[in-house]
């Protein structure tokens, strides 16, 4: 491998990269494709570590500031501006690598994603993704108090469940572009939509954010790694 062939590309805001996690395996020669690219950080990367990148994603200013990440780093990447399971213009079993890092848990008819996915990978195709732990939606920090003779018992303050585990009611979160509407789902809904659309879970992780001084309570992001069986 060579040494860029594990880019340090994360799995979310307070998430490990794939230099720690190691899921995707080496990329030179692959044709991967990234689902929800954002500004184009990891297109780019994967581009760099020799893949053959085509990355998808719903907003036109992202992709604008995609291709001119691209463009300053001298790499070729496949831009496509639309839903990410609109993957018509992909042939079958064309697809080496499918990555999205919480991009996913954005989509409503995730069953869908699902099955474009399998259509697309190649047999015994990785996809990889990431997105919101859906027990870290369930669970809010209070606020800390302002009472300095009784401090919070938390520095960062209490933790209050908000939610069930098992509402699966949109959740809307402030993004670094905004507000973003998020749909939670029990790890067990996610197993089982792999399971139907053809998918054979390999990884499951549940990663604790990374530098982190104090034992966290609950982890912030979920990561698969599910293989394509079947044709």
């Amino acid at each position: 491998m060579t040494a860029d062939s594990n880019p340090a590309v994360a799995y979310g805001p307070d998430a490990p990269t794939e230099q720690e996690l190691r899921l995707l395996g080496d990329l030179k020669g692959k044709r991967l494709l990234e689902l929800g690219c954002g500004a184009g950080g990891a297109a780019v990367a994967f581009a760099r570590a020799g893949a053959s990148v085509t990355a998808v994603d719903a907003s036109a200013a992202h992709l604008k500031n995609a291709r001119a990440l691209a463009d300053r780093a001298e790499v070729r990447v496949e831009w496509h501006e639309g839903d990410l399971a609109d993957l018509a213009f992909l042939r079958a079993d064309s697809v080496d690598v499918v990555f999205s890092a919480h991009a996913v848990g954005e989509v409503d008819d995730i069953g869908r994603v699902f099955r474009q996915v399998h259509r697309v990978l190649r047999p015994h195709g990785a996809f990889v993704f990431s997105y919101d732990h859906p027990l870290a939606l369930c669970v809010a920090r209070e606020a800390v108090s302002a009472d300095r003779e009784k401090p919070p018992e938390l520095a960062l303050g209490g933790v209050e469940l908000r939610r069930s585990y098992f509402d699966d009611t949109p959740v809307v979160l402030e993004g670094s572009d905004g507000p973003v509407k998020v749909y939670p789902r029990t790890i067990s809904s996610v197993f089982m939509g792999l399971n139907r659309a053809g998918f054979r879970v390999e990884v499951l992780l549940e990663p604790a954010p990374p530098g982190t001084a104090e034992q966290p309570l609950l982890p912030p992001t979920i990561v698969w790694r599910a293989r394509k069986e079947g044709a």
